[in-house]
């Protein structure tokens, strides 16, 4: 029998940890709430949740620094909720390593969905093509361990499927548009920014020189072009 995914909820308003705790339960998620960010941290140590939701605006340790801390030490999935839906809090999210941004209020159904997507792995193909090998890169898609120049390079998931995506398609022009919506979802194709975050951590990762990167190329005003090397 497949154990339930578990999902560990950071937030200090009550009745919103309530909600989620209850939505969430009653469509088969393990859930634990933590009320403040030192408290969720010593709880993620102790338990591996396979997904954090963490609130942006705590007292003592704010979301984002949630976010660089857990960062520092595990490729988890976050999800970050906030009232603020400015782009430049997002921005500020997405760098300090959250893989979603939710506006608050939220309806149920919606969150759901960046829930599923936040959890859903790559498709596993076929066995005989499991590993996807490009010039300087080796992606196993089983075991999600990537190699570049035979280096490991640790990604979060977002980051590792948008390098799949990448990789599948590489040496093609590809529109923000048809990135957004191969690796995010049909709703995310005007998130420019989520995009423009992902592929600046993605180059820090695997590029020499991210300021000059060699592999993800920008291709002003269309989007990218990945090449994979010789």
């Amino acid at each position: 029998m497949e154990s339930k995914k578990r999902i560990l909820v950071v937030d200090d308003e009550q009745h919103i940890t309530m909600v989620m705790r209850s939505g969430l339960t009653k469509h088969g998620y393990d859930v634990r709430v933590a009320a403040e960010g030192e408290a969720a941290l010593e709880l993620f140590q102790l338990w591996t949740p396979d997904l954090v939701i963490t609130d942006l605006s705590m007292p003592n340790m704010d979301g984002l620094e949630v976010c660089r801390r857990l960062r520092a030490v595990s490729t988890v999935p976050i999800i970050v909720l906030s009232v603020k839906g400015d782009e430049t809090v997002k921005i500020e999210a997405l760098d300090a390593g959250a893989d979603d941004y939710v506006t608050k209020p939220f309806a149920m159904g919606e969150f759901l969905a960046r829930v599923r997507a936040a959890l859903r792995r790559s498709p596993e193909g076929r066995e005989q093509d499991t590993v996807l090998e490009e010039a300087d890169f080796r992606v196993d898609l089983q075991t999600r361990e990537v190699r570049v120049c035979g280096k490991e390079m640790h990604l979060t998931p977002k980051e590792f499927d948008l390098l799949v995506y990448l990789l599948r398609n590489a040496g093609k022009v590809l529109t923000h548009r048809t990135v957004l919506s191969a690796v995010w979802g049909g709703n995310y194709v005007e998130q420019n920014e989520y995009l423009r975050v992902f592929i600046g951590r993605l180059r820090k990762k695997i590029e020499k020189d991210h300021a000059r990167p060699r592999y993800i190329l920008t291709e002003p005003w269309v989007g990218y072009r990945f090449l994979p090397g010789k």
